[in-house]
């Protein structure tokens, strides 16, 4: 979009927040970058240049506004939306693997040469691997330094710098000011109220729903591992480096959340998993806009535009509990999951409320008797055989993977139908067009909205919603009066 001047020209006069991310609008005459959005007075159109990226503009030698922190806007929705090459690099640079493993392990991960994703990124975001993961280290250094009270080295390394020098010169350079300063601004205003707790503000583009989102994440929520309390979603965190927990609060402009990690590197990938979980870098108003055009599905959108497509912050863990949620009713499937947490999951030294464990890893399943799961014959063979496959690396359900080749591959494993792997691709991929038009939620609802009510035949009408037909997914369960449709109340 950076490259339709007037239409990027139109979106900064009008501080259209919706275009958040989308592009970077560059102040040539004082070298600062903001969001489409940022409140000051708009610059003169021969004095602005557009971006694709963040790292773009970085590298063009503009900083970063103080007043809009374009780095803290939501993330592009192409990433979300497309599975190719480009948006699997940016998924998991996003996710931190560039930091972690360097940019040999990206490609690794991508079956592509370093050349060949050097050049794609660079010529779609006018930045390489190298440098978005530069903007992205920098602006995890920007959260730890204003909302946590670890001394600057401490900062550093948890940002993913090799050295303190290089954090200080990064942070001066895209922000314009010395860590200490970025601090010291910070403390004019709120102060993380629990320490060792990190309390972040995650944008999105508005409408946000999140009456099915947090709805359906109670209602599911496994126990020792999730939970709704005080208003709140909390769980358990499987990361890299260590382990965590999180709280996520829906609030009208932001969703509220508080994160306490074992190691502080880790911070970048459970932001990311977060934002992932709760869908916020999607586009609502392309979503409704053409979910609204079908008369029989436009009252549900009307109803409560800006559903969210609640994922996941662990596709291993996801892929699982899809299994044991084959055929059963949600109680039984939280029931069963419950005992494989207990029985094999990794306690806490900490409890947090009611969180007391980890999920299990697929490792840890892989290497069961079958015999020894307390559940239908049929489904434990199946939980270990998934769990074997992705042990083994044979199935592939990273943010990286390859949406239509995990397909297959849940297909192939006896005990995975269309619907399995349709709710993994929906929920655990992360893809935009998955349907489940088998769902007797959805069939229900079908029928209730005029629509066709058997598979195939409310498959051939759903061609007209894609690329969203997971939104309308969405939809269509809210019209079902479930709890996993509503707000919880307590």
């Amino acid at each position: 979009m950076h490259t339709d001047f007037d239409r990027c020209v139109r979106a900064v006069r009008s501080k259209d927040a919706r275009f958040d991310g989308w592009f970077y609008t560059a102040v040539l005459t004082t070298r600062i970058y903001c969001r489409p959005s940022c409140p000051a007075v708009p610059p003169k159109d021969r004095n602005i240049s557009f971006y694709p990226s963040a790292a773009a503009a970085q590298q063009a030698g503009f900083r970063a506004c103080k007043r809009c922190a374009p780095d803290a806007s939501p993330g592009s929705p192409r990433w979300n939306e497309r599975a190719d090459l480009v948006a699997r690099a940016m998924r998991l640079i996003g996710d931190g693997t560039v930091d972690r493993e360097g940019v040999p392990g990206l490609a690794a991960r991508l079956g592509y040469s370093t050349r060949q994703i050097e050049r794609q990124l660079l010529a779609e975001l006018g930045a390489g691997p190298l440098a978005l993961a530069r903007a992205q280290r920098a602006q995890t250094a920007r959260i730890l330094i204003e909302t946590s009270e670890l001394p600057m080295a401490d900062v550093a390394f948890a940002a993913g710098f090799a050295s303190i020098r290089a954090f200080n010169e990064t942070v001066r350079e895209v922000f314009a000011l010395a860590p200490t300063e970025l601090r010291a601004r910070a403390a004019r205003g709120n102060r993380p109220a629990t320490p060792g707790v990190l309390t972040l503000r995650l944008p999105f583009r508005a409408p946000l729903n999140p009456d099915n989102l947090f709805g359906h994440l109670a209602a599911t929520a496994v126990p020792g591992v999730e939970e709704w309390r005080d208003g709140a979603y909390h769980r358990t965190l499987r990361l890299p480096y260590g382990h965590g927990t999180v709280a996520l609060r829906p609030r009208p402009d932001h969703i509220d959340c508080r994160l306490a990690l074992s190691d502080q590197r880790d911070l970048a990938g459970a932001i990311s998993r977060c934002r992932r979980l709760l869908d916020l870098d999607a586009d609502p108003e392309a979503v409704d806009t053409l979910l609204g055009t079908d008369p029989m599905l436009a009252p549900l959108v009307d109803k409560a535009p800006g559903r969210r497509v609640p994922r996941t912050v662990d596709a291993e863990e996801f892929a699982v509990r899809a299994v044991l949620g084959q055929q059963v009713s949600t109680a039984a499937a939280r029931t069963l999951a419950a005992r494989l947490v207990v029985a094999h999951g990794e306690p806490l030294e900490t409890p947090h409320g009611g969180l007391t464990h980890l999920f299990p890893t697929a490792e840890a399943l892989a290497g069961l008797d079958p015999a020894a799961l307390a559940m239908p014959t049929g489904r434990r063979a199946t939980v270990v055989r998934v769990a074997h496959a992705l042990a083994s690396g044979e199935l592939a359900l990273g943010v990286g993977s390859d949406w239509e080749r995990a397909r297959a591959h849940l297909t192939a494993l006896p005990g995975i139908g269309p619907w399995t792997a349709e709710i993994i691709a929906m929920r655990a991929l992360g893809d935009p067009d998955a349907f489940i038009p088998t769902d007797l939620g959805v069939r229900r609802a079908a029928a209730t909205a005029g629509l066709p009510a058997t598979p195939g035949a409310l498959t051939r009408h759903a061609a007209a919603w894609r690329p969203w037909r997971a939104y309308a997914v969405q939809y269509l369960w809210s019209a079902d009066d479930h709890a996993a449709a509503r707000m919880p109340s307590a």
